[in-house]
């Protein structure tokens, strides 16, 4: 829901729920730079793919301060492809948080010898099993190649075909086989990372 609120300057903005400036086609405030303008017109997306990989708002936003930084270290803001490089490096380095988590863990679990240490949880059995499916999809996903990986990252954070296609480079009549290809790919994983 996004709701129109005046600014200190007397401009209206359209900002949403959570008070951030909501993304509209309008011409960015004067004064305003154009890394600014991007980065208040991308922001809320660039969080988003980062998040439904993550499942972690805060963990999202600082991916998202990290993609940004990046992308002004190394790009003009007024580049064509800024939009595109900054969806697909926010599905990369998300993918790379869970793969070097899972790391982490791993070694972790070696290192640890109190099994005490396990917390309960007092969610009902469904809960429970919702979180291990969506644990197992998140080690899935983190085990697939790049590209297939940033393409069901990509799409299921709701960017349209033509979206995915800018961000990986492809046309946009080969989003629909490599998501259909990435997919099965994904479900092969799920399916053998629960076997093993």
């Amino acid at each position: 829901m996004t709701v129109t609120k005046r600014a200190a300057d007397g401009a209206d903005r359209l900002v949403n729920a959570e008070g951030a400036l909501a993304m509209t086609e309008q011409e960015p405030p004067r004064g305003m730079s154009p890394f600014e303008s991007l980065f208040l017109a991308e922001y809320g997306r660039v969080v988003g793919i980062a998040g439904r990989v993550l499942a972690d708002r805060h963990e999202a936003e600082d991916v998202a301060q990290e993609v940004f930084l990046d992308f002004h270290r190394k790009h003009p803001p007024e580049a064509p492809y800024a939009a595109p490089w900054l969806h697909a490096a926010a599905a990369h380095r998300a993918l790379n948080r869970i793969r070097s988590r899972k790391r982490r863990e791993s070694r972790e679990v070696r290192h640890v010898t109190d099994a005490t240490n396990q917390v309960e949880s007092p969610d009902p059995e469904r809960v429970l099993e919702s979180q291990e499916t969506r644990r197992q999809v998140r080690e899935a996903l983190a085990r697939l190649p790049r590209k297939p990986a940033a393409v069901l990252t990509l799409r299921y954070s709701g960017l349209s075909y033509a979206e995915v296609a800018d961000a990986l480079g492809v046309g946009v009549g080969q989003v629909g086989t490599l998501l259909r290809r990435a997919e099965a790919a994904l479900r092969k994983e799920v399916i053998r990372g629960s076997s093993v």
